[in-house]
């Protein structure tokens, strides 16, 4: 049962002017967040230079008739070199992680044998690292308006539109971008 207090499932959204260039203009979708901490996979940005038959080649698993449009996300500057597969809860295994009713999440390499031969999730994303708060961390910066959240879409997480993920989040919530200010102000 979701606590409507964590945002387990929903997105995240950067605020102009973060001052975290690893996350300038990031979207990125929640898989965990308690009071033991948060996690998430960034869905917006390619892991630089990297495609998945490298991956797979790198893996010593044959590329067999996967889809060669799978994309390879950088997934947050947490554990860069440890895959994750977000994706749709028709794929399940035992190391799959249920993130909530429709989704699940994978960090296994049989994940990857399975999307090499096209039997995969119907719906995944690929990537390479996380983003990480400790305890507290995230509260404390989406009070600091760091952070906007909003409801889970399929298009902002498996699209392949990298580029417009970032206004299509905003544009979401209503917010005209030309009246977004950088800095905050507290009362």
């Amino acid at each position: 049962m979701p606590n409507a207090d964590y945002l387990d499932g929903q997105l995240l959204i950067a605020m102009p002017g973060m001052g975290d260039p690893r996350f300038d203009h990031a979207v990125i979708y929640m898989c965990a967040h308690s009071p033991e901490g948060a996690m998430g996979l960034v869905v917006n940005k390619l892991a630089d230079q990297m495609t998945f038959p490298d991956l797979l080649d790198q893996l010593d698993i044959p590329v067999g008739n996967s889809d060669n449009s799978i994309q390879v996300h950088f997934g947050g500057p947490v554990e860069e070199s440890r895959g994750f597969v977000l994706h749709s809860n028709d794929y399940s295994q035992d190391g799959s992680m249920p993130v909530d009713e429709n989704m699940a999440l994978t960090a296994s390499v049989d994940v990857l044998r399975a999307m090499s031969v096209g039997e995969g999730p119907i719906m995944s994303m690929l990537a390479l690292g996380y983003a990480g708060w400790g305890p507290g961390q995230l509260d404390a910066e989406i009070q600091a308006n760091a952070w906007l959240h909003i409801e889970y879409n399929d298009d902002l997480v498996f699209g392949n539109n990298q580029e417009s993920k970032w206004s299509q989040a905003v544009t979401m919530l209503g917010i005209d971008l030309t009246m977004l200010s950088t800095t905050a102000g507290h009362a």
